[in-house]
């Protein structure tokens, strides 16, 4: 693939607020580990390597198993994932797929059962923040370095 543009020297004032938002969801008295889990996926259904590439270094460096990041693609049959993380990658499908599921009840439901009012808001948050990422990405054909 061939980058299009550079979006950072592009729009700096976009980007400064881009930033912004991940210093902020970075500060979310959420699991970090939970956070790793839920970019990845995001970055997985919406096909953006460079974020795949980051957020996979990111959870390893984190502590996270090299067995539980490839799983993720299959967690709802993989057996690795507690049912709070799970009910996560639920709300990232669900959320990150959003003109297909329309966030349907049982996913609400699921998310709620595991998360405060508060935790799905932090949560969806980040899950809207790495789903700009990816669009940013995915848009202007952003890679990781080989």
């Amino acid at each position: 693939m061939k980058a299009r543009i550079d979006f950072y020297t592009a729009s700096p004032d976009a980007l400064k607020a881009m930033m912004a938002l991940e210093s902020a969801v970075s500060r979310l008295p959420l699991e970090k580990s939970l956070i790793e889990l839920v970019k990845l996926r995001a970055s997985q259904i919406n096909g953006c390597a460079f974020c795949i590439d980051m957020h996979t270094s990111d959870a390893i460096k984190g502590g996270e198993t090299p067995r539980r990041l490839f799983a993720v693609t299959a967690w709802r049959e993989a057996p690795f994932f507690t049912d709070r993380e799970r009910a996560a990658l639920l709300w990232t499908e669900s959320l990150t797929q959003l003109s297909l599921t329309h966030a349907p009840d049982e996913d609400y439901e699921a998310v709620s059962a595991q998360f405060s009012p508060k935790e799905m808001v932090d949560l969806t948050v980040a899950i809207s923040t790495i789903n700009s990422w990816n669009r940013l990405a995915v848009g202007f054909r952003k890679t990781p370095q080989a």
